[in-house]
């Protein structure tokens, strides 16, 4: 890729990009730079990645093609009122922000700039990350397919349309959070029955991976992948009554609406 790339802060999600775009060979170290605040979290960010680093928003701005704002939502209006006159017109503003509509993004700019929204989860840390795509209609094919190329070296992403975005938040962005308190709770049972915590957490952490590359992989649905494990008379399906009457599935299902929301 024949691009540079700058992002405007350096948290978990961008250190997660910057290590799945190079360990996919998308681009060199010297063609990524990086703005934050913090020169504690540049030099550890140059250290592991090689990439050039600024305190300076605006220099990123200046110098590259695809510009990631990898900043918490309630920075957005200070950090683009900085960098709006610097921006290149073919520019790709990608924005990783949950609620940052592309018409507001524009209207912040005060101009018809090139916009990608995008949601990223935190499985991009360990190359395993779901991203959704959106792009204004400013974006070419041929830049949207650029623009995918990076999210899927740390993981997989899929185009959607941008009145999906709120449930794609909530769907993979936030749900790492319940299958974490499940894989907690799945993990407490175990120690209750004896099972040393570091086993049961290995234990119960690697049957969620292997049940979700089922899903995956087979194409089958996750109901019928359930029933084949539940033989009549047996143990899962005593463990499945029980989660029935306690409304798993249910307040699974009113969690992600209330994530939506």
């Amino acid at each position: 890729m024949n691009k540079t790339i700058g992002f405007i802060g350096s948290g978990n999600m961008a250190n997660a990009m910057m290590g799945g775009i190079l360990n996919a060979k998308l681009v060199s170290s010297n063609q990524i730079i990086c703005s934050d605040p913090s020169k504690t979290k540049l030099e550890d960010l140059k250290s592991r990645y090689g990439v050039s680093i600024t305190t300076d928003n605006c220099e990123v701005a200046n110098r590259v093609d695809i510009l990631i704002l990898s900043i918490k939502p309630q920075f957005y209006p200070e950090v683009i009122k900085q960098i709006k006159n610097h921006i290149n017109d073919n520019t790709i503003i990608v924005v990783i922000a949950a609620g940052q509509k592309i018409e507001m993004i524009k209207e912040r700019f005060e101009k018809n700039v090139k916009v990608v929204r995008c949601m990223p989860n935190t499985p991009a840390l360990v190359g395993e990350g779901m991203a959704a795509l959106c792009p204004c209609p400013m974006i070419l094919p041929e830049e949207l397919d650029l623009i995918c190329n990076i999210f899927n070296s740390f993981g997989k992403c899929e185009v959607v349309s941008e009145n999906l975005m709120d449930v794609v938040t909530a769907v993979s962005g936030s749900s790492p959070a319940f299958i974490f308190m499940i894989i907690e709770a799945m993990a407490d049972g175990a120690v209750l029955e004896g099972m040393p915590r570091e086993k049961a957490y290995t234990f119960a952490a690697q049957a969620v991976l292997g049940s979700a590359k089922m899903v995956l992989e087979t194409g089958k649905h996750p109901a019928q992948l359930k029933d084949m494990v539940c033989s009549p008379g047996g143990t899962t399906i005593e463990g499945v009554s029980v989660l029935e009457e306690g409304g798993l599935r249910a307040n699974l299902l009113k969690a992600i609406q209330a994530a939506t929301k």
